[in-house]
């Protein structure tokens, strides 16, 4: 067997049929299989069973009566149970085309790659399937904050997100993941580095059935995104929370001195906007400044863009504390709040962003990056 189809479904029956036949047409000439493990309460398996008496490839089915893990758990087991080390996941309701199999297939045998990812964001990908433009700005913004709490693992990804891959099931080492919902492909990157490649491709509306995404299944994500990398988030957190008590203490004293509170409020941004970055270079980001441009450089980034963002927060502190007459310490401590998000991203995503590999070192560049190296260094205390 040269490659499964690992397809894990809950309640699709409506579309077992066509999904069936596509993928059939989809591989012929490929030594295939299709492997459903369903978790449904409908007569989703008598529809698999129906449509495996006439399809053209081999297609099992793998009812659980626990949906241990849910979608995630799913495919691990389908991971166990694949004759083929290749092994394609795809959701059951169409929206992953399954003529894509093919170039996923055609890219695997290339031979120089152990993950080949589906994405809608490369290429000539699209994202049409998405039913509103709701939808596609919430994937857009769950796109963005995932690859920037993992900037290093998911630099050649732009679809972190997407469920439609094609792996060899032993590049993944089962024991390390715990699969918490519907983002196996989120799980298997974060947990280990991989040679991964992308093809696009195009995300379709669903063929049939309702939509499983809901206000729960996000939930699930922001829970297994925050345990993937609660670690850098954590200390992240922590420095902004240190920063945002200084610069409301800041704000405080300089208004008991009788200092308007907008001037306070610029003080203490440029005090803590410092302290910030010299924090965030000793224990958030350490391990990515190597990779990443000189220390001048990447505080010129951090303090435009902090400043820039201050520039846009303080006029909408002001409006807090002139329509809705809120103090202004506590409406300091709301922007901060809500400015948190954007600067994780913007420093995972820019200022820490690794130069491109092959770019012409110069001779002061290096004298530049040994001083930044001597300079960052952690002191002895």
């Amino acid at each position: 067997m040269q490659l499964s189809i690992i397809v894990p479904t809950f309640n699709e029956s409506p579309n077992i049929a066509e999904l069936v036949r596509r993928i059939g047409a989809a591989v012929r000439g490929i030594d295939a299989e299709i492997l459903f493990v369903d978790d449904s309460t409908d007569d989703t398996p008598a529809a698999v069973l129906e449509a495996a008496e006439t399809a053209p490839l081999p297609v099992r089915l793998v009812h659980r009566e626990a949906s241990t893990g849910g979608l995630g758990g799913a495919v691990l087991e389908g991971f166990v149970l694949a004759e083929a080390d290749a092994c394609v996941v795809m959701d059951g309701d169409l929206q992953h085309p399954p003529e894509t199999i093919r170039d996923l297939w055609e890219r695997f045998g290339r031979g120089d790659v152990d993950l080949v990812v589906a994405s809608r964001y490369v290429g000539g990908g699209t994202s049409g399937g998405l039913a509103d433009r709701t939808r596609v700005l919430v994937s857009q913004a769950a796109t963005a904050v995932t690859r920037a709490m993992f900037p290093i693992r998911l630099r050649e990804v732009s679809d972190p997100m997407t469920g439609y891959f094609l792996i060899d099931r032993r590049a993944v080492d089962q024991a390390i993941l715990q699969p918490r919902g519907f983002k196996i492909l989120l799980e298997i990157l974060a947990r280990r580095t991989m040679r991964v490649a992308e093809v696009p491709f195009d995300f379709a509306p669903r063929h049939a059935g309702d939509s499983k995404a809901s206000v729960r299944q996000g939930i699930h994500f922001l829970t297994q995104l925050t345990a993937l990398r609660f670690g850098k988030m954590s200390v992240f957190a922590l420095i902004g929370g240190l920063g945002a008590i200084a610069n409301m203490a800041i704000v405080w004293a300089l208004t008991q001195l009788g200092v308007g509170y907008v001037l306070a409020a610029v003080v203490g941004a440029e005090v803590t906007i410092i302290g910030n970055f010299l924090l965030l270079e000793r224990f958030v980001f350490h391990d990515m400044r190597a990779a990443a441009s000189a220390g001048w450089i990447r505080f010129a980034k951090s303090f435009t863009f902090n400043n820039v963002e201050a520039l846009v927060r303080i006029p909408v502190m002001a409006l807090l504390v002139e329509t809705w007459h809120i103090s202004a310490v506590l409406a300091t401590g709301i922007t901060l709040l809500v400015a948190f998000i954007v600067r994780f991203v913007f420093h995972s995503l820019v200022v820490y962003a690794p130069r491109k590999p092959g770019a012409a070192v110069t001779p002061v560049r290096r004298i530049v990056d040994e001083i930044d190296a001597q300079a960052t260094s952690p002191g002895e205390l």
